[in-house]
């Protein structure tokens, strides 16, 4: 494994990734604001949207169904292939390293973000142990027209001197699929639904190809049900998650808390299941 050179992080182990990262090209949309009533601004956007409803909500459905939710998990697997070695191997250690996080051990929680996973902080921990310029990252944002404030805390890794002689920004969220489950889905949108990562490892770039996927996929199965088409289930609400501006958080203080979390523990089971299944492959 080699050892990354870690970038420049600010005062307090907080550094505020930059447009070169984040910052939204040709959309009209300007997620940079922060958001201090996200969860209430989604609540109420969800009870707005139950009794209003939705233009466009009219029935949908053909004989062409099938045939598109299996083009939509063709498209999938394509993009789920690495796009390089270093993704490849990132990967892999990705999922060792969540096999040897124990559910008896102390699983230190940062008390700097609020509502982060404590196995996120661990694996970020592990990825610095294993060389790797790794750190939690918080994003947010505000209201927009339609779309929900809200915020999202996932990893990313920052590989230096890249063939170009740059560097390359890797996406790690540890549960993945959960960010796409719809009520009363069909049948057929639960296989694309499958096909998905469990946990996603890859470049921003690839992971927007997979949402924007996904946003169809929800689309057609909500339409086949008679049901509105919600904009927190749209492309941009999704892509609002991860291409936010956010903070990245490298070095944080923590506080030690015993293996009572069962929230952690129910997640790193399921994340060991997955895992577990991928290697049997």
């Amino acid at each position: 494994m080699r050892n990354l050179t870690p970038v420049a992080i600010g005062g307090g182990g907080m550094n505020l990734v930059g447009n070169n990262w984040l910052h939204r090209r040709g959309s009209g949309v300007d997620f940079s604001c922060r958001s201090t009533g996200s969860e209430h601004d989604l609540a109420a956007m969800v009870s707005d949207f139950l009794e209003i409803g939705s233009a466009g909500s009219d029935s949908w459905c053909s004989s062409d169904c099938d045939s598109g939710f299996s083009d939509l998990a063709d498209r999938i697997s394509m993009y789920k292939q690495p796009v390089d070695q270093y993704e490849r191997d990132l990967t892999m250690v990705v999922k060792s390293l969540i096999l040897s996080i124990s559910e008896t051990s102390q699983i230190e929680k940062p008390d700097a973000c609020i509502n982060s996973s404590c196995i996120i902080y661990s694996l970020v921990k592990l990825l610095h142990s294993s060389g790797y310029d790794a750190a939690l990252c918080k994003s947010k944002w505000q209201v927009f027209g339609k779309l929900p404030g809200g915020e999202h805390e996932f990893i990313d890794v920052i590989a230096h001197e890249n063939k170009s002689g740059g560097s390359e920004r890797y996406i790690i969220d540890i549960d993945f699929r959960s960010h796409f489950q719809i009520a009363r889905a069909v049948k057929s949108y639960n296989v694309v639904l499958s096909s998905l990562p469990a946990i996603y490892v890859g470049t921003l770039t690839k992971l927007k190809q997979l949402l924007q996927i996904m946003a169809e996929a929800a689309k057609y199965s909500l339409e086949q049900n008679s049901m509105p088409f919600p904009p927190w289930r749209s492309f941009s609400y999704l892509e609002a998650k991860w291409e936010s501006p956010c903070q990245r958080f490298v070095t944080l203080n923590s506080a030690a808390s015993s293996s009572s979390h069962q929230h952690c523990i129910g997640l790193l089971r399921r994340l060991k299941s997955f895992v577990g299944s991928d290697f049997k492959r």
